[in-house]
C-alpha cells in the first residue's frame, strides 16, 4: 500500500502581485516631490536637471492658484516621476535644501556680529578681529564708527547695511575655505 506519487518535476508558478499599500505609499511620496518641486524658483529647479516634459509641468503647477486644476498637474508630475529613477533628484533637491539651510545659519552669524559689534563696540571688534585674522580691521572700525554715530543720530542705516555685508563677505570667505577643506579630506579618504 505504499503509493509514489510522481510529480515529473512540475513547477509550479505564483502570481506575484505587487503590493497595493506601498504602492500608494510609493505614489503619495511622489505626489508630495512634485508639490515640493512646485515650491522651488526657476533657477532650483535648472539645479535639479529635470526632464523637459517634468520641467514643463512644474512650471506650470507652480503659477497655478491650490486648487483643482493645480492637483491635476501635480498628478500628472507624480505619474511622470513614477516612470524614472528619481534618486538623482532626490539627492539634487536635498543639496538646495541644505545650501538654504546653511544661507540662513550664516545670514543669522552675520546679524549678530553687526549687533553686538554696534552695541558693544571695540570689545566686541577686538573678539571679532581675534576670530577672524584675515579681517580687513581699518575698513570694520571705520564702518563701525560710522554705523554707531547713524544709529545716535537716528539717521538711516547706511554703515550698518555695509558693515553687514562686509561681514557677509569675511564669513563666506571662510566657509569656502570650510568647504575647500573638507572636500581634500574627502578625496584623502578615497
Amino acid at each position: 500500500m505504499n503509493e509514489e506519487y510522481e510529480y515529473d518535476d512540475e513547477i509550479e508558478y505564483y502570481a506575484v502581485r505587487p503590493n497595493k499599500t506601498q504602492i500608494k505609499k510609493d505614489m503619495a511620496a511622489l505626489f508630495a516631490l512634485s508639490e515640493e518641486m512646485s515650491e522651488l524658483s526657476a533657477g532650483q529647479l535648472k539645479l535639479l536637471e529635470l526632464p523637459e516634459i517634468i520641467n514643463k509641468a512644474v512650471v506650470e503647477a507652480s503659477g497655478m492658484p491650490h486648487k483643482g486644476a493645480r492637483k491635476r498637474q501635480l498628478k500628472f508630475i507624480t505619474g511622470q516621476l513614477h516612470k524614472i529613477d528619481i534618486d538623482p533628484i532626490l539627492e539634487k533637491l536635498s543639496r538646495i535644501k541644505n545650501k538654504s539651510a546653511h544661507a540662513v545659519r550664516e545670514h543669522h552669524i552675520v546679524e549678530r556680529w553687526r549687533d553686538r559689534l554696534i552695541n558693544e563696540g571695540t570689545d566686541a571688534l577686538t573678539a571679532l578681529l581675534d576670530e577672524q585674522p584675515q579681517a580687513d580691521r581699518q575698513l570694520l572700525r571705520q564702518l563701525l564708527r560710522n554705523a554707531q554715530k547713524e544709529a545716535e543720530a537716528g539717521k538711516p542705516p547706511k554703515s550698518s547695511r555695509l558693515l553687514y555685508r562686509q561681514l557677509k563677505e569675511l564669513f563666506q570667505v571662510e566657509s569656502d575655505l570650510d568647504d575647500d577643506s573638507g572636500f581634500e579630506d574627502e578625496q584623502e579618504i578615497e
